[in-house]
């Protein structure tokens, strides 16, 4: 019987859309947005709106499966539930009797941004298991870091507020493919007469319409925006007197940003130094201002600091305390939420490992060696072998025949390949569901609007199914969803509150009318309630001090950067199975004319660490030295089943072991027949 329910969408996007959605016998037949959350005001993207498709396609696991033939092959034959969860059970139970808990390894990271659907009975298992701990940092560490060193755990400004905005800075962002719900404001700001600047290495949609396109070489961000922090403070344009009521260590920024003259900052980012001047004339003069930083900008050897000069740059110019004012990073601390209690089994002291550095972790490499070597991997909400940096080391990892290997995913990945057991979850309509937005401030919760697909089951169950099997549950462990639910919104302070408001319509604000406004409505979450501009503990961790630069790590074998941003096709690697045709290098027409090579020819990527075959596109749409393939590309899309990963180094960024995807430095060729 056809129906219509309100539902949500909890993927890795700051928009966190509300959506309605049709279902015929429980099966979804199709997705629109809906109008509870304003910022979605009844459009989604393309994504979300073809995910019948990715619910029901011939990728979709619909049943336990135990690996039937050689690892990588693919081959499985079907079982039921009970035996492969006593398979998974007696492996864990016997890797950490003969080796310790720490030989366990779970590995996941943002399939949903639920909050059911991760850190709950997952979290209870390993912990009482003694497993060694993922420190996910694939994605916004360094600017996580970086934002609670300066302003502590605040939220920035609503996507809402940009329309008030008379200088709107897109700073290693692209809201045209990954948050589509902030051009409408941005363009209504723009016909209000405001200004846009965009700072990247491409021609993104956005910059088209700039006022300014700063197009960076990948990985001198730092020293642009030190640049025009210096430039303010050397024309008189600082905000003093904000400085000195709302911020510390602003001498010592002024010092280390010294170095940093337009014409140095220029010559090393490979623009010119009026540019740099024009953006800090826009910046000073414009009110209200406000830079939208993307996580483009963290993803190289100097992301932390990075991230920090550019969030720096609100409070230089004191561009705080009016709507459409200062910077936006996550907005996730506009609810600020974990569901720690229910978990009921305290967070183990074990060994961390980085989950950028995975195939070394399973290969026993350094940093790696002390400790039981890895011999249970446990992987769900992820697909490491397509996101994940050093996709060959990984691959070596997962190809151990002593290592056993559980996925836990909806759909047939290229991960799952190398798996031991398969478990089929489910999707994001299919459970119950609770989620903050991180670019709109927004909870929501939605229960099941769909029917499983074959024998699906949701992590939830899964995992307290394994706690079971192994006897690690405690009398009086909550069990249920709602438990975690309540659990979250009660740590929040406004429990209650929160329950009423998310009964009545499935969403909640943070706070009734307008949204709330930085140094207004909230000041820094620092010890003090200052800006920290020099932040001790950010100090501590990198070596040579915060904003401390290094330099571009291109040889002259491996001249030119490859960067790997997201599409219109995929969020992250999910929906990358959809993707039904081949993807081509991007080049500008200089770098191939250099080469010798032509549109649609066949080439080679490649460096020390393996080669993606492809075929070439040329275009000016990035500037020369840099090519670009897409995120989150599956085996199918290129013609060798490399992605861009492949040749991704696994070193790690100056602040909170962020991933360098933007740091990998390639060479291009006419491939070969062989």
């Amino acid at each position: 019987m056809p129906r219509t329910t309100q539902s949500f969408c909890p993927l890795d996007c700051p928009d966190a859309c509300s959506l309605e959605v049709q279902t015929d016998d429980g099966r979804v037949v199709r997705v629109d947005g809906d109008h509870r959350n304003p910022v979605t005001q009844g459009f989604i993207c393309t994504k979300v709106r073809h995910l019948p498709q990715h619910l029901y396609g011939d990728h979709r696991l619909l049943h336990p499966q135990l690996r039937d033939g050689a690892k990588g092959e693919g081959r499985f034959r079907r079982v039921s539930w009970d035996e492969a969860l006593d398979h998974v059970a007696e492996r864990l139970r016997q890797v950490g009797q003969e080796h310790g808990g720490e030989a366990i390894l779970p590995l996941s990271y943002g399939g949903s941004n639920g909050l059911l659907s991760q850190d709950t009975t997952d979290a209870r298992l390993f912990r009482r298991l003694g497993a060694s701990r993922l420190d996910r940092t694939v994605c916004a560490a360094p600017s996580s870091r970086a934002v609670l060193g300066l302003y502590g755990r605040i939220p920035g400004v609503a996507p809402q507020d940009y329309a008030d905005s008379k200088l709107i800075v897109i700073w290693g962002s692209n809201p045209s493919v990954s948050g589509i719900h902030q051009v409408p404001y941005i363009r209504r700001a723009l016909a209000r007469g405001g200004r846009l600047v965009v700072v990247d290495p491409r021609e993104i949609p956005l910059a088209r319409q700039a006022d300014l396109h700063l197009a960076l070489r990948p990985g001198t961000d730092l020293p642009v925006a030190l640049a025009v922090v210096r430039h303010l403070f050397e024309t008189g344009r600082a905000d003093l007197d904000f400085l000195a009521r709302h911020a510390t260590g602003v001498d010592e920024l002024r010092r280390r940003a010294q170095r940093w003259t337009l014409e140095a900052a220029a010559a090393e980012a490979g623009i010119e130094a009026d540019q740099i001047a024009r953006f800090t004339d826009l910046w000073a003069a414009a009110s209200p201002a406000i830079v939208r930083c993307g996580y483009g900008a963290e993803r190289n050897r100097n992301g932390g600091s990075a991230m920090a000069a550019i969030l720096s740059l609100p409070a230089v110019a004191g561009k705080f305390g009016v709507r459409g004012g200062g910077y936006t990073m996550s907005n996730a601390a506009a609810f600020d939420l974990d569901t720690e209690k229910a978990i009921a089994a305290p967070p183990a002291a074990t060994r961390r490992i980085n989950m950028n550095q995975t195939g070394r972790a399973l290969l026993g490499e350094k940093p790696y060696q002390s400790g039981p070597p890895i011999k249970a991997l446990i992987i769900y909400n992820h697909n490491p072998l397509m996101t994940l940096p050093d996709q060959r080391r990984l691959q070596r990892g997962l190809a151990r025949d002593d290592l056993c290997t559980v996925v836990v995913d909806p759909v047939m990945t290229d991960t799952c390949r190398w798996a031991d057991v398969l478990l089929p979850a489910t999707t994001m309509l299919e459970q119950a569901e609770l989620q903050r937005g991180y670019g709109t401030m927004i909870l929501q919760q939605a229960d099941r609007v769909a029917t499983p697909p074959g024998e699906a089951r949701s992590n939830h169950e899964i995992f307290l199914d394994l706690v079971r099997r192994l006897g690690l549950e405690h009398a009086g462990d909550p069990t249920d969803l709602d438990a975690f639910r309540r659990a979250a919104l009660a740590s929040s302070g406004k429990g209650e509150e929160l329950a009423e408001e998310l009964a009545a319509e499935g969403t909640a604000f943070p706070s009734h009318g307008k949204t709330p406004l930085p140094f207004v409505d909230f000041f820094p979450a620092t010890a003090d309630g200052k800006i920290h501009l020099c932040a001790a503990a950010l100090e501590a961790e990198i070596p040579g001090g915060l904003y401390s630069y290094r330099q571009d790590p291109a040889t002259q074998r491996y001249p030119l950067a490859l960067i790997s941003p997201a599409t219109q096709r995929t969020i992250s690697s999910s929906f990358g199975q959809l993707v039904d045709r081949r993807e081509g290098l991007e080049m500008h027409a200089q770098d191939a004319e250099k080469r010798g090579l032509d549109d649609g020819a066949a080439v080679r990527v490649f460096n020390e660490l393996g080669e993606v075959r492809c075929a070439l596109k040329v275009s000016r749409r990035q500037r020369p030295g840099v090519v670009f393939l897409p995120k989150g590309l599956w085996s199918h899309s290129t013609d060798n089943g490399a992605t861009a990963n492949a040749l991704v180094p696994d070193r790690l960024t100056d602040l909170a072991g962020g991933a360098c995807f933007n740091d990998a430095r390639v060479e291009v060729e006419a491939a070969t027949s062989d």
